[in-house]
């Protein structure tokens, strides 16, 4: 008997599809269930494909492409239709698709099946309720899985997947690195530790391991295959109790990265349309873990650098406690341009630096490194403040010059304060680059904003000089050096982040130097730790890096209160400085019209220094302390290098200038010109009338 003749005993007949010569090959029984004339024939695509139902045959493309990147069968059940479109019986279609030249011929069987055919909307296991149902499932799950940030974020959502009609209720995920292949997170399956599978060898007979040597998914839908194709491994399966297991290949870009297993308590017969779905969300399981994996590498990347390049302060200084913060700003990078460092010198002194290099990107934290090692390689060398600076500009000037000349991006240019401290004596000696001027609360409470002489921002000329400004920090004082971003966030500018900082300073005077630093940071950010991540560190606006050094000991009964500052040729603006330091020095004086003042002769002795010399004014004042209540006494002294000495004048009534002496004269209860070797210095001296105030007046 010849075999079609057997086929068509037991209703069954054969097919061959050429999808790219566009024909369909029939033999009897097969061109009867079609509903086509009887015998071996060969059909035109079109003339077949109008014996199916449309959604069906829609269908079959993404049947067959299934089976061909399994390697296995292409199954379906297709409706057949007659003239009218009306279902008349339904077929089973098994074949085994083969690519020749970018398409596919399929050899294979159709089986008449029992199933009902009233109406045209017949429900089937890929049509009706179930297809859309699946549809919706996998637009839901390629959205979670997109929003996933982390491994551990795409495992849960991975897990909590609630697939229509077949979801499975254990899964573990296996990473492909190396000739091994090991676990990297499960969800109702053995524990890693117990499982002597969940690190093992490719070459290991395992459903796993053949999966992503073969790239092609591996589907046991009873215990009895799963142990007759893997005796090894299913003693261990057999532990957990599933009755079912797909197991499917996790490619990205052509590569085999790992393999996804999904168990199932219930027998599942991993039906096309099932198999279709577990493929799909394979697909975007292994895109959403690479994009997790790329996403965790640059965090670990981020985090090296910041654990590299994070600011640290150095060894304690006898006679000296330390605190710093920094606090990066918002973003994914935790470490920017800003930064501080501690550097023990030679001649047994403490370098303090800070600064800020522009902008808050990569190439700013690398500038910043670069930078930092080079202040650090010239401080070593017993450099003095000065020099130390202009050497640094020198370096950053050159190194974002050949930047620009590789066209990489702009120069870049940096702000910096470098601190040469004398632990014993207190003495510091500064330069400044462009950077906020340090503030210094002193003994008794009184901050002022400590004016320091200053050159170019680093690396904007090579040339730059950077004048040397010297201070003495006596016991119980405490210097304040930061970073704009702790004055200006919040739309402040630079006088009122300063007067916010102020009062901090002077309410905090009771605090430890960890807490004071704490108080800061919180008064422009609110509670923060040292290093903040999360959505806070979003609203961030710039980098903060803070230092806080103060001298140990306990401070004299008549330790003064003190200020100096330098007026140059070149900066008259700073004479508004010079009066406001005055002001500020004087914020609990009791008579504010002794303030007035004091603040309007030092306004005259400095004007008339930079009018009538070539050289600069140099005013130091300081607030005396004597014996009994209200006897505070204020001695202010400008000093320039001309011999000459002011006179005194009768200027008229339209005359613009020659009133000095007179109001000094007037307003001082003692005033005086002392010439000296090279220069001289004009005084005054007031001395407090009255209780001083309670409550320290604004300074600004």
């Amino acid at each position: 008997m010849r075999t079609e003749d057997v086929l068509a005993a037991i209703a069954t007949g054969l097919w061959r599809w050429d999808n790219g010569a566009g024909t369909v090959t029939l033999d009897s029984e097969a061109a009867r269930m079609l509903e086509l004339p009887p015998g071996t024939r060969t059909f035109p695509e079109s003339v077949v494909r109008a014996r199916f139902h449309p959604v069906d045959w829609n269908e079959i493309n993404g049947v067959v492409s299934l089976a061909i990147a399994e390697g296995t069968l292409a199954e379906g059940r297709l409706r057949v239709v007659d003239d009218s479109g009306r279902v008349v019986r339904t077929v089973r279609s098994r074949s085994k698709p083969v690519l020749f030249n970018g398409a596919y011929l399929l050899d294979g069987m159709l089986q008449e099946v029992a199933e009902p055919t009233e109406g045209t909307a017949a429900r089937t296991p890929i049509t009706g309720d179930w297809r859309r149902s699946r549809e919706a499932f996998l637009l839901d799950a390629g959205r979670a899985l997109a929003e996933a940030r982390s491994t551990a974020e795409v495992l849960r959502v991975a897990a909590s997947l609630s697939m229509p009609g077949f979801s499975p209720d254990g899964l573990a995920v296996f990473g492909a690195a190396g000739d091994r292949l090991r676990i990297v997170g499960h969800h109702g399956h053995q524990s890693a530790g117990d499982d002597p599978f969940s690190d093992m060898r490719l070459d290991t007979e395992h459903p796993a391991a053949e999966v992503v040597r073969g790239g092609r998914a591996v589907y046991l839908p009873s215990p009895e295959e799963y142990c007759r194709r893997y005796p090894t491994s299913w003693p261990l399966a057999q532990r957990l109790g599933r009755q079912s297991w797909a197991y499917l290949p996790l490619i990205v870009a052509g590569r085999t990265m790992g393999a996804w297993m999904a168990a199932f308590r219930h027998p599942v017969a991993f039906t096309p349309d099932e198999r279709s779905v577990l493929t799909t969300v394979a697909r975007m399981l292994a895109q959403a873990l690479t994009r997790a994996g790329v996403a965790e590498s640059e965090r670990e990347l981020s985090l090296g650098l910041q654990r590299s390049m994070m600011p640290v302060l150095g060894p304690a200084i006898p006679g000296m406690e330390v605190a710093a913060r920094y606090v990066p700003t918002g973003g994914g990078l935790q470490v920017g341009g800003d930064w501080y460092d501690m550097i023990p010198l030679p001649s047994g002194r403490i370098a303090l630096v800070i600064g800020d290099v522009q902008g808050h990107d990569v190439r700013a934290a690398g500038l910043m490194g670069q930078l930092r090692i080079a202040l650090r390689a010239y401080a070593s060398e017993g450099h003095r403040p000065d020099a130390v600076l202009s050497r640094a500009s020198r370096f950053l000037h050159g190194i974002t010059d050949t930047y620009e000349k590789a066209d990489y991006s702009s120069p870049r240019f940096a702000t910096c304060l470098y601190l040469e401290v004398d632990p014993e004596s207190g003495r510091i000696e500064m330069a400044r680059a462009g950077h906020p001027e340090p503030a210094v609360r002193m003994a008794d409470g009184t901050v002022l904003m400590w004016p320091t002489e200053g050159g170019l921002p680093l690396g904007i000329d090579p040339d730059s000089d950077y004048p040397t400004t010297r201070l003495r920090l006596e016991p119980g004082e405490t210097m304040m050096v930061c970073t704009d971003g702790l004055l200006e966030t919040g739309g402040h500018d630079l006088d009122t982040g300063w007067a916010r900082l102020r009062e901090v300073l002077e309410n905090q005077a009771e605090h430890s130097l960890e807490e004071l630093a704490d108080s800061l940071v919180q008064a422009v950010h609110g509670p923060v730790s040292h290093y903040t991540t999360g959505p806070l560190a979003d609203r961030r606006e710039d980098d903060v890096a803070l230092v806080l050094l103060s001298r140990e000991g306990v401070p004299g009964r008549e330790t003064p209160r003190r200020t100096a500052m330098a007026v140059a040729q070149a900066e008259p603006e700073r004479i508004a400085a010079a009066r406001q330091q005055v002001r500020q020095l004087l914020h609990d004086w009791a008579d504010p019209e002794q303030v007035d003042s004091a603040v309007l002769m030092v306004s005259e002795m400095v004007t008339n220094v930079l009018v009538h010399t070539d050289g600069n004014a140099l005013l130091t004042a300081e607030v005396i302390c004597g014996s009994g209540e209200g006897a505070r006494r204020l001695r202010v002294e400008v000093s320039d290098s001309s011999d000459e000495l002011p006179h005194k004048r009768r200027p008229g009534e339209m005359a613009s200038s020659g009133r000095g002496l007179m109001l000094m004269e007037m307003l001082a209860d003692a005033w005086g010109v002392d010439p000296r070797g090279e220069g001289k210095s004009i005084w005054f001296e007031l001395h407090e009338s009255g209780k001083p105030v309670s409550e320290a007046a604004p300074g600004l």
